[in-house]
């Protein structure tokens, strides 16, 4: 496979309603989409990053940067057998896990078109659908969620996901179980507490959760380890896991009894299987978390959770939750009994929209590999 081209697009998209999380509120995203080709074939991927470092340390303006002056050099007029050998190609750069996932991403998409193949089925899935579950910003009042949650039931949705923070939260959980005692419900904290509140976080286990989501900082795992030790409910590690490595850490000290994989955290599909099958190994049951990605991104996330061991209801759902129109066609839609059918047919599954991203691109840089020079056009 040898990369002929490369045009990064930065698209600007408002959601439908507001999301707030412990971070902040979120409105109108900036994404950055990748657009590979190789042997006449074009390949899509989304870089996950938000506006803003405060999920990670990258954000949209950190990753145009790298992707240009490091990712894309490295990339073009290179001759690798497959996406599989992105990891090694990219590894002088180190972190910077979402840029460099929307190249390799991108790569399994051609491959899979290549192939003649379902990229889910490529991957190693055998799903043919998968479970969904919602996330759901933080309310004003527990009387707003309830209201929300019940419209989110209705749709077909089998987990429910709050956000919660200091002030924000077991008033609300409280208010969620009382009206739906049986939901399945768990709650993200986005690292917004100390170790210092275990008692506090240990009033969580009344209420019969599927987990609590990050509770401690970002980039920790041995305070959650002693956190776990002390509760009843089980733990499940985000932020803190950027790669297999991680995660083995994190199982071994007991740090957590689930793992979230977001594909972007952890570099792309080539890292998400290896966390995958470490956790298959050690019956750890991983679920896809969301980064509330448009159309391309939500198409590599399904083909993800179609992988053996995504058990749980992941943050997988209707590309309507989120936007007016999305940037992929057919949209990505939710059964009445809460799945989403992943495709059988090679690629994402889903035709890119290109008029519609056209429009939406404020920003773009084309690289092009021709006679074993590389050459740019467009606004750095």
């Amino acid at each position: 496979m040898k990369i002929d081209a490369i045009t990064l697009r930065e698209i600007h998209v408002r959601l439908r309603s507001s999301f707030e999380t412990s971070f902040g509120k979120i409105w109108e995203r900036r994404i950055l989409l990748v657009e590979a080709c190789s042997d006449g074939l074009s390949g899509w991927g989304e870089v996950t990053a938000g506006e803003g470092p405060f999920y990670n340390p990258e954000t949209t303006d950190t990753s145009w940067s790298i992707f240009c002056g490091f990712v894309a050099p490295l990339a073009m007029a290179k001759n690798i057998e497959g996406p599989g050998d992105v990891p090694a190609l990219l590894a002088p750069i180190r972190g910077h896990e979402m840029t460099k996932a929307a190249f390799e991403n991108a790569l399994w998409d051609i491959e899979s078109q290549r192939r003649g193949a379902p990229l889910a089925s490529l991957l190693g899935g055998t799903a043919r659908e998968i479970a969904c579950g919602v996330s759901l910003g933080i309310q004003t009042n527990p009387e707003a969620l309830l209201s929300i949650i019940e419209k989110e039931l209705a749709a077909g949705y089998q987990r429910i996901k709050i956000k919660i923070k200091p002030g924000k939260d077991l008033e609300f959980v409280a208010a969620v179980r009382k009206r739906f005692p049986t939901v399945r419900l768990m709650v993200d904290a986005n690292s917004a507490y100390h170790l210092e509140e275990a008692a506090h976080l240990r009033e969580f286990d009344a209420y019969d959760l599927m987990m609590i989501e990050q509770p401690l900082a970002w980039d920790d795992i041995f305070d959650h380890a002693k956190l776990q030790s002390q509760m009843r409910t089980a733990i499940c590690l985000d932020e803190s896991i950027h790669n297999a490595s991680h995660a083995r850490a994190a199982i071994e000290l007991g740090a957590c009894r689930i793992i979230n994989i977001k594909l972007g955290r952890v570099g792309g599909h080539s890292e998400a299987r290896r966390v995958q099958e470490i956790c298959r190994q050690r019956s750890i049951p991983v679920w896809s978390g969301g980064m509330l990605e448009t159309g391309i991104g939500r198409a590599h996330n399904i083909a993800m959770s179609s992988l053996p061991g995504f058990t749980l209801p992941g943050d997988v759902s209707a590309s309507q939750r989120y936007w007016d129109e999305d940037i992929i066609e057919p949209e990505v839609e939710v059964t009445p009994k809460g799945t989403i059918v992943v495709p059988t047919i090679p690629g994402l599954g889903y035709s890119v929209r290109r008029k519609r991203i056209e429009h939406l691109t404020v920003r773009q840089q084309v690289f092009h590999a021709k006679n074993g020079e590389v050459s740019v056009e467009g606004a750095a």
